[in-house]
């Protein structure tokens, strides 16, 4: 959703004129954010459709909205392709059962389409973890997306991802693949969201207690058994910072919110059992419910500093990197060394970069750092030269210059 939010203001510019179809947001469990249609311009269609509730799917075991939203987008997208003439469908989404409906759209109407990998789809990372770490429902979508994710890449005409290892997954399974127009183009950076959230920051409330004199560390986005690596990294540098200096290091508070995609309540935690083994529970708090995207800005920039939790898997990015770059805060970064939002904070001195893989050499420069920030002498110098590239307007126009590749191919009606 934030990928085709953030371009839509700039999709003309290239040569390109959007229609929008959406899920109507009474569908969904999430929280709402009516501040998101704010810097969409006001010439763009959008078209809603609906989806099955779920207090009636969920009986029977179904939540996905994808696969609630399904029929109603066959429908509806059927209907705007009989009425008008478009050239290309482009699915961003992380919802990805919606996707094997680019091949039928594209057998039944002669239409290309490409899609946005944001996330693995079909991904055996969790194969071989226990069971309690595997995701809800885990035997039910992984079977699910074996066998979906053939349906649409076997027919796609175009890839862009945040990841160039998901798209050397892909190729490697479906090898028709690399002959296709495809990209590594990471989510845009938007100014404006943060110029919104000041201009309407009464509205908008922390949710932790700041209180003075403490140094309050923010973390805004999902947990998960594949980050204990990171926050074992971090935890462990804070426990000797405060086993070797108490009175400065007992001033920290981690703060990590929105962890888990569950519905309002009904979250698990991942972060603070981590914490409770290590005995430093007092200076931890996880809030598993997700908060809207707007009030995760405005978190963000009264943090006195950030932290980047990232996966012990080599394909994984953080889509939200750039936000906390935005915020101007002192930030320290955990990631696995292959990761893009490692290289992207390093190449932009957005922060300190500290590798899952070198924790024997990480520990005192931890230490180190949270020291600098306790202290207030951690200044941020970020290179905005550089931070440009990954500008909104300018990955919007990678997009659309993969969408030209993709029509000049010329590859229908079936590949």
């Amino acid at each position: 959703m934030q990928r085709i939010r953030m371009s839509l203001p700039y999709f003309s510019a290239f040569g390109w004129e959007p229609t929008a179809v959406m899920i109507d947001p009474k569908y969904t469990d999430l929280p709402t954010d009516i501040l998101l249609n704010e810097e969409i311009p006001t010439n763009i269609k959008i078209h809603h459709v609906k989806a099955l509730q779920k207090k009636w799917t969920s009986k029977v075991g179904l939540g996905s909205i994808a696969l609630r939203a399904l029929w109603f987008y066959k429908k509806k997208v059927n209907q705007l392709l009989k009425k008008e003439k478009f050239d290309l469908i482009y699915f961003s989404t992380t919802q990805f059962p919606v996707l094997i409906l680019g091949a039928y759209w594209k057998k039944k109407f002669s239409i290309p389409y490409v899609v946005d990998m944001q996330d693995p789809w079909y991904s055996t990372y969790y194969d071989d973890k226990p069971k309690a770490e595997r995701p809800a429902k885990y035997w039910f979508s992984s079977r699910l997306d074996k066998h979906l994710e053939p349906i649409a890449m076997n027919h796609v005409d175009g890839l862009i991802s945040v990841s160039q290892a998901y798209l050397d997954t892909l190729n490697k399974r479906y090898p028709r693949l690399k002959s296709l127009p495809q990209q590594v183009i990471t989510f845009g950076a938007y100014q404006k969201d943060f110029e919104l959230v000041q201009k309407n920051k009464y509205q908008f409330e922390l949710p932790f207690r700041k209180t003075d004199g403490l140094t309050h560390l923010v973390y805004v986005g999902r947990g998960g058994n594949d980050m204990k690596e990171a926050l074992n990294l971090l935890f462990k540098g804070f426990k000797k910072g405060l086993a070797n200096q108490y009175e400065l290091f007992s001033k920290i508070r981690f703060h990590f919110i929105g962890t888990s995609y569950a519905p309002a309540g009904k979250g698990i935690q991942t972060i603070m059992p981590i914490a409770n083994a290590m005995g430093i529970s007092a200076y931890v708090e996880e809030q598993t419910d997700r908060i809207p995207y707007f009030q995760g800005l405005f978190t963000l920039l009264n943090a006195d500093g950030l932290i980047v939790i990232g996966s012990n898997d080599a394909q994984y990015t953080a889509s939200k990197v750039y936000p906390y770059i935005l915020a101007e805060k002192p930030l320290l970064a955990f990631f696995h060394p292959e990761s893009s939002a490692a290289k992207i904070i390093k190449e932009c001195k957005a922060g300190e970069v500290f590798s899952l893989k070198n924790e024997h050499l990480a520990i005192d420069e931890i230490i180190h750092e949270l020291y600098l920030m306790l202290l207030g002498k951690k200044k941020t110098t970020i290179n905005w030269s550089v931070f440009e590239q990954y500008s909104a307007k300018n990955l919007t126009k990678k997009q659309c210059e993969l969408f030209n590749n993709v029509l000049d191919a010329g590859n229908l009606p079936n590949n």
